[in-house]
């Protein structure tokens, strides 16, 4: 089932359009009331299940979809993976019960820009959605700290080609992982933003990676990142 605001004055008024996506009417009812006292945030529409989602997307074209991993006809991961495939440039939130490694890795390799557990929704949600809408990842700290802890261990990655990075391009990484623009990593490093970019690019084409979630698990991966 598929539902939708009416409030045309508050769409045009909101830069960042948002659908919701949860089997559950309460926490539903409840993201949007969340939501719903967010200036810059407009919720567009709300589906119960994968299917659903997916038809709301096509309708809305929405900047950022939350999206439960645990739905019915179509799981969440599901979901994202045929999102992501039909339009690229969405921005992806995971809301979930479970912090296992395993979801938040399905749901990154699926597209997902943002990971977060419900219990932190009320504190976390809103700045997940500015975050991901601006381009970045946003990991909530149980599943950024889970995540790093199951690849504690294990070897380090080179990406695909064996090539090692130098060391601001590790830098630039590991900013990026943490969900810096351009614009802050550049000020914090003290080069200019176009130097970022052009580091941005390097490490892409010399890890293989293709996207700032995948360059975030391989920098959590490299240990780069704090828990």
């Amino acid at each position: 089932m598929i539902g939708q605001t009416g409030t045309g004055a508050l769409l045009m008024s909101a830069s960042i359009r948002v659908v919701l996506a949860d089997d559950h009417k309460m926490i539903l009812a409840a993201l949007r009331a969340m939501l719903d006292k967010e200036a810059d945030i407009a919720v567009v529409g709300e589906a119960s299940d994968g299917l659903a989602l997916l038809e709301l997307v096509a309708q809305e074209a929405p900047d950022v979809a939350v999206v439960d991993i645990g739905m019915p006809g179509m799981n969440g991961i599901e979901a994202t993976r045929r999102m992501i495939s039909a339009r690229p440039r969405l921005n992806v939130i995971a809301l979930s019960a479970y912090t296992d490694k395993r979801f938040v890795l399905e749901m990154l390799n699926a597209g997902a820009r943002g990971y977060l557990v419900k219990a932190s929704a009320g504190d976390e949600l809103a700045r997940a959605i500015r975050a991901t809408a601006q381009g970045r990842t946003y990991l909530c700290p149980e599943v950024a700290g889970a995540v790093v802890e199951a690849m504690r261990g294990k070897p380090p990655l080179t990406g695909g080609t064996g090539v090692k990075l130098g060391q601001r391009e590790r830098e630039v990484l590991a900013l990026l992982a943490e969900g810096k623009s351009s614009p802050e990593i550049a000020a914090r490093m003290h080069i200019a933003a176009s130097t970022v970019e052009v580091h941005r690019r390097n490490i892409m084409l010399k890890l293989d990676l293709h996207s700032i979630a995948e360059l975030t698990k391989y920098a959590i991966r490299e240990g780069l990142t704090q828990p």
